[in-house]
C-alpha cells in the first residue's frame, strides 16, 4: 500500500447569527501523513499531546472505524499517522471537526469507499450533530446548511471571498464547547426569535450579494448566542472596539469561542501591525478563505 496525506482546513462557525448552520473554511490546516504500520499510532505535536491520544482512542481513528462499520468493514488496516496541527485545540476554530473529517477521509482512502462529498458530510453530521464546522471543512468556502437528523440541505458560497481577510484574535486559554453551551437559554420569546432569525436571514443575503459591509454589521447583531457567550471571554468588548476602530466591518465569536474573528475587506500591513500591537495579549492571525476543503493526496512511494 502507498503512503498518502490528508489535509483538513480549520473552520469558523456561526459568523454571528448563523448559529449551528453557517461556517467558513480558513487557511489553517491539520495535516496527516499516513503510511501502513503494524499498529495504529498517531504522532502529534508535543504541545497537543495532553489533548490528543496517540492510540486507537484518537478521534480520527474512532471516526474512521465508525465510517468503516457503516460500510460493513469491521476494522481498518493499521497506519502510522504523523499529525501536523496548525489548528489550536478548543479555541473555536474547528479542531474536533478536523479530526472527524480527517477520520472519514482516512477510512474512505484506506478502504477505497469512493464516497462523495455529500456522503462524507452526512456521516460527519451524524457524528457532530450539526453541519456548521464539518460542512466547510469538507467543501471549502462558506456553507449555509440545515440538518435535522434526516434531511441535509446546504448552499455553498465562494465568489468574492478571496478578496477578504478574516482576522483571528486568539486568547491564550481553552474554552470547551459544552461549557459555552451551558450558558445558552433553553427558550426564547417568539418575538425575540423572529428578530434573531431576521438578522441571520440578512446575513445570508448579504453573503450571497457580496455585500460585506452589511454582512459585517449582521455579525455583530447576533441574538442567538453571542450575548451570553461573550461573558466567558475576558476583554471581548475591548477587542471588538479595537478591531472596529481599526477598520473591521464586524466581529463575531468563532464557534463557541474564545477566538474572535473580525472581517476586513481590506487589511493593510500597517493596519495589521497596529492591531497586533494594540492586542498584544492575543495571538493575531490574518487568515483567508480555503476554497478546496479537505484533500487526500496519494504518494507514489510504495511501502513493503
Amino acid at each position: 500500500m502507498s503512503s498518502f496525506q490528508i489535509r483538513v482546513p480549520a473552520t469558523s462557525a456561526n459568523l454571528g447569527p448563523g448559529f449551528d448552520s453557517i461556517g467558513i473554511a480558513l487557511s489553517k490546516h491539520v495535516t496527516m501523513d499516513c503510511e501502513p504500520a503494524d499498529e495504529w499510532f498517531f504522532s502529534v505535536p508535543e504541545k497537543d499531546k495532553p489533548y490528543i491520544p496517540s492510540g486507537e482512542e484518537n478521534l480520527v481513528h474512532k471516526t474512521a472505524l465508525y465510517t468503516a462499520n457503516l460500510y460493513r468493514f469491521e476494522s481498518l488496516p493499521p497506519h502510522h499517522v504523523e499529525m501536523t496541527n496548525d489548528v489550536p485545540i478548543a479555541r473555536g476554530l474547528g479542531s474536533s471537526s478536523t479530526a472527524v473529517v480527517g477520520g472519514i477521509e482516512l477510512a474512505n482512502h484506506i478502504l477505497d469507499l469512493q464516497l462523495s462529498k455529500y456522503e462524507k458530510l452526512k456521516i460527519a453530521c451524524e457524528i457532530e450533530g450539526h453541519p456548521d464546522n464539518v460542512a466547510p471543512a469538507i467543501y471549502g468556502g462558506i456553507i449555509v446548511a440545515s440538518y435535522d437528523g434526516d434531511n441535509l440541505d446546504f448552499v455553498r458560497f465562494e465568489k468574492g471571498l478571496d478578496e477578504l481577510t478574516w482576522l483571528a484574535v486568539i486568547p491564550d486559554f481553552h474554552l470547551e464547547t459544552e461549557k459555552a453551551r451551558e450558558l445558552l437559554p433553553t427558550e426564547m420569546s417568539y418575538k425575540h426569535a423572529v428578530h434573531a432569525s431576521g438578522t441571520a436571514n440578512v446575513l445570508v443575503a448579504a453573503l450571497a450579494e457580496q455585500n460585506w459591509t452589511l454582512a459585517g454589521k449582521m455579525m455583530t447583531r447576533d441574538q442567538w448566542h453571542q450575548p451570553y457567550r461573550k461573558n466567558l471571554i475576558t476583554g471581548f468588548d475591548e477587542v471588538e472596539t479595537t478591531v472596529l476602530g481599526g477598520g473591521s466591518l464586524g466581529m463575531y465569536i468563532s464557534g463557541a469561542g474564545p477566538t474572535m474573528v473580525a472581517l476586513f475587506d481590506q487589511l493593510s500591513a500597517q493596519q495589521l501591525h497596529q492591531l497586533t500591537t494594540s492586542l498584544s495579549d492575543y495571538k493575531i492571525e490574518a487568515l483567508h478563505v480555503n476554497i478546496q476543503g479537505a484533500e487526500t493526496i496519494s504518494s507514489h512511494l510504495q511501502t513493503n
